[in-house]
């Protein structure tokens, strides 16, 4: 396909497109795709992850840079075209209104208006940054299932004490959690990347707060700020971080008194759920 387009995979973009049907079938598996899901696609390239969701799902948006790949994905999608919608672009860039407008423009009954999972191949020098943007910013997206790079997929689910547990673990972790994780190796991409991969999926699990009731916006910026502290200067103890960051320490000090949190700690050591009780008492 790739050659009948005279396409070559642009590095820039991170382009290694996924070619092992197994892996595909895995990734499936995972999803628990039915006709009443809509499924996100960031990085369709030329479709071979899309034909297998549109055999599944009610209906696919796919969100792809490259705009040369649209008649490629034109043709290999073309027995369920009428599901598909297409936005080119950077997914980091396109709202959930785009989303919902271009699903509304394919007119498929009996699905939501927004997108409830999110299925990718996702290029690794967005996915990160990605995963936790929908969770963040897309509340109907209730799984994920991606593949990343192997060292983004130890971060997304490393434990407190950890060496990949820092700032970005906690967040996401206010958000979801992983549910499932399987390794894929470089010989199934073309070309092979110089790194090795992981599918990881996360099931949208919202922290709780001190109510028992899931915390909302305002309750996850706190958080959010408390754990962008508290790691600023991860080597230091999280009260010379977060006072270093602009916290007042004698009101740090009543509050992980109250939270029962040793001060002398460092970030790392912490759970999700320290710092939202944490958050809670400096608020």
């Amino acid at each position: 396909m790739l050659d009948g387009y005279g396409h070559a995979a642009v590095h820039a973009l991170g382009q290694n497109f996924l070619v092992d049907d197994s892996v595909i079938g895995r990734i499936l598996g995972l999803a628990e795709l039915t006709r009443e899901d809509v499924v996100l696609e960031v990085g369709p390239g030329i479709g071979t992850l899309t034909v297998a969701l549109l055999e599944r799902a009610g209906a696919v948006v796919a969100v792809e840079a490259d705009r040369s790949l649209a008649p490629v994905l034109a043709e290999t999608c073309a027995s369920d075209s009428e599901r598909l919608g297409l936005i080119l672009g950077d997914a980091l860039r396109v709202g959930k209104d785009r989303i919902a407008a271009e699903l509304a423009s394919l007119g498929v009954a009996g699905v939501p208006a927004l997108p409830d999972k999110l299925v990718s191949n996702l290029p690794y020098q967005v996915a990160a940054t990605l995963v936790l943007k929908v969770l963040s910013e897309m509340p109907s997206v209730g799984r994920i299932v991606v593949m990343v790079q192997a060292e983004v997929a130890d971060r997304i689910s490393a434990e407190p004490g950890s060496r990949a547990y820092g700032a970005y673990t906690a967040k996401l972790a206010l958000l979801g959690r992983v549910t499932g994780r399987f390794e894929v190796g470089p010989g199934c991409f073309m070309p092979a990347p110089h790194v090795d991969s992981a599918v990881v999926r996360i099931d949208r699990a919202p922290a709780l707060g001190a109510d028992g009731t899931p915390l909302g916006p305002e309750g996850l910026a706190a958080c959010a700020r408390v754990i962008d502290a508290a790691f600023a200067q991860r080597r230091k103890t999280i009260r010379n971080s977060m006072g270093a960051s602009g916290f007042d320490k004698a009101e740090l000090d009543a509050a992980f008194a109250a939270a029962g949190i040793d001060p002398r700690s460092r970030a790392e050591r912490l759970s999700p759920a320290d710092f939202v009780r944490l958050a809670g008492r400096l608020s």
